[in-house]
């Protein structure tokens, strides 16, 4: 089939989040918020199709960069994931909501209406944290 996925995503497996310990061995919730993973670690998608609908954009994403490379060599799938990388990273202070409008911009999404471009906006919701606490723990300090 000349290196195209196949047309139909694969379910993926689920994943348990372990927290880090902290300085005596227990998990630190202060910085790593409560168990999270503990009652979603269990459960899977519900109809065949859901697993489908989450990763048609990044099934569509290898889609095209399998194309690209029978096209146009290489170098056009390479510029695409470098160039998807390089937006990811771009983030604010911690805290602070980031649009991530160049990453949109880039995968499309600027054009199209969603569940949380409504109802789900970032500056609707309440973070109070001590900035530099969170800076520390991305640096890795604490």
């Amino acid at each position: 089939m000349s290196g195209y996925p196949q047309l139909r995503p694969q379910a993926s497996s689920t994943k348990s989040v372990d927290l880090p310990n902290g300085s005596y061995g227990v998990p630190n919730a202060m910085l790593h918020g409560f168990q999270v993973g503990r009652a979603s670690s269990g459960t899977g998608p519900q109809h065949p199709l859901e697993n489908s609908e989450k990763l048609w954009d990044e099934h569509q994403f290898k889609l095209d960069c399998a194309m690209l490379k029978n096209s146009q060599g290489l170098h056009a799938p390479l510029k695409l994931h470098m160039e998807r990388h390089i937006t990811s990273q771009i983030t604010r202070l911690p805290g602070l909501q980031s649009s991530n409008i160049l990453l949109d911009t880039l995968t499309g999404k600027d054009e199209t209406v969603e569940f949380a471009d409504i109802l789900n906006t970032p500056g609707d919701s309440e973070l109070m944290a001590d900035v530099h606490m969170m800076m520390e723990a991305r640096a890795g300090l604490l």
